[in-house]
C-alpha cells in the first residue's frame, strides 16, 4: 500500500467494477473489485485527507522489483491459526 492525498489521486479505469463498505465509525471507505475482489483503495479513518492505494492495482509498478515494498499475497493468507 502507498498513501497520497486526495487531490493527488485519480482512478483513471473501472471506477464502475467498483464496489466499497463502511464499518464501525464509518469514517474510512473501502473499495474493491465487485468482479475479483482485489482490494483497491480506501480513504483513511486517522487522515481524512488522504488515500492508501494498492501498488499491485498499477500497471506500471513492478513491486516484485523493489526491496522496499513489501509483497503480501492475501489469497494463500490463512485466517485460521494452525
Amino acid at each position: 500500500m502507498a498513501i497520497c492525498q486526495i487531490e493527488e489521486f485519480s482512478l483513471i479505469a473501472g471506477e464502475q467494477y467498483l464496489s466499497h463498505y463502511h464499518w464501525n465509525s464509518r469514517n474510512a471507505a473501502h473499495y474493491f473489485c465487485s468482479i475479483c475482489g482485489i482490494y483497491t483503495h480506501h480513504k483513511r479513518r486517522s487522515d481524512r485527507n488522504s488515500f492508501c492505494y494498492n501498488l499491485g492495482c498499477i500497471e506500471i509498478v513492478d513491486a516484485s522489483s523493489d526491496t522496499d515494498i513489501r509483497l503480501i499475497d492475501g489469497a494463500s493468507m490463512s485466517l485460521i491459526d494452525d
